[in-house]
């Protein structure tokens, strides 16, 4: 055992986070260090992407703190804490036409002074992003031309692009086939496994979630959410649950997998 811990890259104490009058969460009490993946599930409304805005600085919480990497969101200028949190969102739009390449490098600017241009390291970083998720030779492409799809990776690529080492990501997965899926699942792992990131995704599907992830947390609904190792967290009962309809558990070899009963 590692007598001394990587300091978390996020970190929660005590936070409650409500939104309508609803509550979210109450006295979650999160670390998320290096490498380590955490799955989000709940039913819709649950207040998932609520809690993902908290736990990226854009919205206070209730109480509580969130410190990223040891430093709350107070003490960060907001582009040292860009360069250290990536953020996802699950709704974006693009009201200006630019190319692909153009719009990966925005994930550069946090790395920038205030009136710098990007470096040809610059967009050789956002070449390889754009590779890592298969838009390469999409670079002159104009955004508003793009699939759902390909926009979504590309949204995945600008990330990869600012180069964090927190990623925060409000469904990845949306409007990707099951190709696209796995690969930017397999993204993320790799992110977490070879280069250190701690990763934090509001899934839907809870096979998925054991599989790339090592954490789950739980949402309800009413407040109430249970955090732990992903394999002790997501079982039928757990789902049926935090779904509201029962669950059965299928295993094929290490995977786990849950159908509606």
């Amino acid at each position: 055992m590692n007598p001394h811990p990587a300091v978390p890259l996020l970190e929660t104490r005590r936070l409650a986070v409500s939104i309508g009058g609803s509550v979210v969460c109450r006295e979650l009490d999160l670390a998320l260090r290096p490498g380590e993946r955490l799955a989000i599930l709940g039913r819709n409304g649950a207040g998932k992407s609520t809690l993902l805005s908290v736990l990226a600085g854009l919205r206070p919480p209730q109480s509580g703190q969130v410190l990223l990497a040891g430093t709350p969101y107070a003490g960060l200028a907001p582009r040292a804490a860009a360069r250290i949190r990536g953020w996802l969102p699950q709704a974006r739009g693009d009201a200006f036409a630019a190319t692909v390449l153009e719009t990966a490098l925005i994930g550069r600017h946090p790395h920038l002074d205030r009136w710098d241009w990007e470096s040809p390291e610059d967009a050789r970083l956002a070449r390889e992003a754009l590779h890592a998720v298969g838009l390469a030779g999409f670079e002159t492409r104009n955004v508003l031309t793009l699939s759902g799809g390909e926009r979504q990776r590309l949204a995945i690529a600008t990330l990869l692009t600012q180069a964090p080492r927190l990623l925060l990501l409000d469904e990845p997965l949306a409007h990707l086939d099951l190709n696209h899926q796995i690969a930017m699942l397999e993204l993320f792992a790799g992110a977490a496994r070879d280069c250190g990131a701690a990763v934090a995704m509001v899934l839907h599907e809870p096979g998925l979630a054991c599989r790339f992830c090592n954490r789950a947390l739980l949402m309800h609904g009413d407040g109430n959410t249970e955090l732990g190792p992903v394999d002790a967290v997501v079982n039928a009962d757990a789902l049926a649950r935090l779904y509201a309809h029962p669950l059965r558990e299928l295993r094929d070899g290490e995977h786990r997998w849950f159908i509606p009963a």
